[in-house]
């Protein structure tokens, strides 16, 4: 299992996971008529994390990766849970609302996941975090205020429970050192196609959709994939709330991806989300700077 020799390598790794996730909203506005074919989605990105997790597993443990589904314990089920839910409402909440109030919610998650890790681990959060904390709030205030466009509610709150499942999953993974972490993400991935199928059956909708769409469909499942490793491996030398914290690169990436007009998507943010952005990555880098290394370490497999 790939190990960081500096701890301090955590921090770029952290924000690499944030920069790959954030084109995940580019890919989901290229996807035709993305809000109808919402399960379609999740059912070849959900097989796709899966059979690729399990892939990495197998290249670093060899088969014996099968046996780490015996003791993936409650833990690892509440934290597949909690990041499934997250995948799933993720792809309501963009497609009902701008990827840049989705991604906004998206970035509530290191204030969530303080909350639970004091709640359930006893981590102390360090004054020095707090203030970068506070001022990623500031920003997404002012990136709230002004936004009203159509379904933003329904957006928003599918985005926060998004967002919650996320803290879940960050929570989990450093709640027991024996808990297999990556086949706890590769659960989320059969939670999604289990689900997905499930409802596909139900709805008699059609199990794929045109050779572009899931074409796409898969790139985000990789992009996710990748994501994922990287935050995982991040994760041994950082508190979880921290941990989102730096992840929050997705949001401004995120936003930025899909307003570029020569990338053909141009939705273009308005004024408040532009400033609101640029505070959290005054707190990104401000806690980039003071970080600590954390001696918490917690071994993940």
């Amino acid at each position: 299992m790939a190990e960081l020799k500096n701890p301090k390598l955590a921090i770029s790794v952290a924000l690499l996971a944030g920069i790959f996730w954030s084109f995940g909203p580019y890919v989901v506005r290229n996807i035709d008529e993305a809000h109808s074919v919402p399960w379609q989605y999740l059912f070849t990105r959900g097989m796709v994390i899966f059979i690729l997790l399990n892939f990495y597993l197998y290249l670093e443990e060899g088969l014996d990766f099968i046996y780490n589904y015996k003791k993936i314990g409650i833990s690892g089920i509440i934290g597949g849970c909690g990041l499934a839910t997250a995948m799933i409402t993720f792809i309501w909440s963009i497609t009902n609302t701008t990827a840049a109030i989705t991604l906004l919610c998206l970035a509530s998650m290191p204030f969530i996941t303080a909350l639970l890790g004091f709640l359930f681990l006893k981590e102390i959060i360090s004054t020095n975090v707090w203030v970068a904390i506070i001022v990623a709030t500031i920003g997404i205030l002012i990136m709230a205020i002004g936004n009203h466009e159509k379904n933003t509610l329904i957006g928003f709150l599918l985005g926060i429970v998004s967002a919650i499942g996320f803290s879940v999953f960050s929570v989990s993974l450093r709640w027991k050192k024996e808990t297999p972490k990556f086949t706890t993400v590769a659960v989320a991935g059969l939670i999604c196609f289990v689900v997905s199928l499930i409802v596909i059956i139900n709805k008699d909708l059609s199990l794929v959709s045109s050779s572009k769409n899931q074409t796409l469909f898969a790139l985000h499942g990789a992009i996710v994939c990748l994501g994922m490793i990287l935050y995982a491996i991040a994760s041994k030398n950082i508190q979880a709330a921290e941990l989102t914290l730096l992840s929050l690169t997705e949001v401004i990436a995120g936003i930025f991806w899909v307003w570029l007009p020569w990338l053909g998507i141009n939705e273009v943010p308005e004024t408040n989300t532009i400033v609101g952005g640029f505070l959290i990555f005054l707190s990104i880098f401000y806690y980039s700077l003071i970080i600590r290394s954390n001696r918490r370490f917690i071994a993940l497999n």
